[in-house]
């Protein structure tokens, strides 16, 4: 059994998030196998770019129908994240329904161009183990477009304009709309709190 498998989503941050595990003393593996990922003692589900292409490159490898069941510590990262959502915004893409709603973009106005880039506060809505020592108003890194609303799924919160989701979790399934590996001490407490799921 692999302890923790990265899933092979073509996202650009792959290498910043295994060096960030790395730091933490964990040796994750990159999969896209259905067997691998079922079998693993965590998954995280990461991403970048568009919505609709992620999500053909999940079907592609039969991995649509087999992530929502899985029973095991799931963290999405980003796009990662959005897919968890029934649907995005982004190209009207149906995605993963593990949590519900739907992803919108963000509107851009005068000082909040978009995508929402740069690091931004946290506000937690909820105490639980995945937030464990991160204080109201840390920051963390975030490049993102579109962002999921806040909702009864949400662990903390962050503002761009309106608030959005920058933590949810249901059940074994949990996500951050930023980037942990690259948000300094606080993501790697986040990334080192999932490490200690079980």
């Amino acid at each position: 059994m692999k302890d923790l498998v990265i899933i092979d989503s073509g996202g650009a941050n792959i290498a910043s998030l295994v060096y960030a595990l790395e730091r933490l003393g964990c040796a994750a593996h990159l999969s896209a196998d259905p067997v691998e990922i079922r079998s693993a003692a965590r998954v995280i589900l990461p991403g970048v770019g568009a919505a609709a292409d992620a999500m053909a490159r999940l079907r592609a490898h039969g991995l649509v129908d087999v992530i929502p069941r899985l029973t095991q510590p799931l963290l999405g990262i980003c796009l990662g994240m959005q897919l968890l959502f029934e649907s995005s915004e982004e190209g009207d893409t149906r995605c993963l329904g593990v949590f519900p709603g739907a992803v919108r973009r963000f509107a851009a106005a005068p000082g909040r161009p978009v995508p929402h880039m740069g690091w931004n506060s946290l506000h937690a809505v909820a105490d639980v183990p995945l937030l464990a020592g991160i204080r109201d108003g840390d920051y963390a890194y975030f490049v993102h477009s579109f962002a999921a609303p806040v909702g009864e799924h949400t662990l903390a919160r962050c503002a761009y304009g309106a608030d959005f989701s920058a933590v949810v979790g249901r059940g074994n399934f949990m996500a951050t709309q930023f980037h942990p590996e690259r948000s300094a001490a606080a993501g790697a407490r986040i990334l080192a709190n999932f490490l200690g799921l079980s």
